[in-house]
């Protein structure tokens, strides 16, 4: 029980250092492969446009399991999983008739498998998934540690989520000044309004295959340089 634990107290570290978001989900898996004795430990996130899970992370060095396909939501192990939000244990994959990739399964000698669904305030975000060599009979224990683990992932991938978002916004919001700044120095130039300004830019973003905002920059460098000239 000590090794969960300081496997458990080495990922909450890792959630509050300084390392990138691909680091830690690769160090998170090695860890908990390490410390389950499994013979690969993977994070499957959930794009939740395409209901896809794909392979984030994993410490295989496996090049066929790490390019395994995506996974449809409510599909195979992890699919089903992820659709009805429970954990799931499987004796044996290789004759499990949810498990989809069971050649893999034989090539790289995997048994059996517990899978968890990754959960932020109720809404599936990814699956935890770990395999053993061995036929393993997962205890009430281990279930716990990978839990715990799950939802700690769940929180780190959340909190990159949220990161996005926010710098996304902030790019929004930058794009739209710019748009807005061009179009009033092209109203100023050509005597047109607004509405007409902003048609120019996207007419020109849309035939020069440039993003409105790089249109935007390209007004406004030009209006600069003409008023110090």
């Amino acid at each position: 029980m000590k090794e969960e634990l300081d496997a458990i107290s080495q990922i909450s570290q890792l959630i509050i250092s300084d390392k990138g978001f691909e680091d830690v989900l690769r160090l998170m898996v090695n860890i908990t492969a390490q410390v389950m004795k499994s013979n690969i430990c993977s994070l499957m996130l959930l794009d939740e446009k395409k209901k896809v899970l794909e392979i984030k992370a994993t410490q295989s060095v496996s090049e066929a399991y790490n390019k395994k396909p995506p996974i449809k939501l409510g599909e195979g192990v992890a699919g089903k999983v992820a659709l009805e939000k429970k954990p799931m244990i499987i004796a044996d994959v290789r004759n499990d008739p949810y498990y989809r990739n069971k050649e893999i399964a034989e090539n790289e000698g995997l048994c059996s498998l517990v899978s968890l669904p990754l959960m932020v305030r109720g809404r599936i975000v990814g699956v935890l998934n770990l395999y053993t060599s061995e036929p393993r009979d997962f205890h009430e224990d281990d279930i716990k540690t990978l839990t715990t683990i799950a939802n700690q992932a769940a929180v780190v991938i959340e909190n990159y989520r949220l990161l996005m978002e926010s710098e996304f916004v902030k790019e929004e919001l930058e794009t739209r000044k710019k748009i807005e700044r061009a179009k009033g120095f092209l109203m100023a130039e050509y005597n047109i309004n607004e509405e007409e300004a902003y048609r120019r830019i996207q007419r020109y973003s849309m035939n020069k295959q440039k993003s409105m905002k790089d249109v935007a920059e390209a007004v406004i460098l030009a209006w600069e340089m003409k008023k110090k000239i």
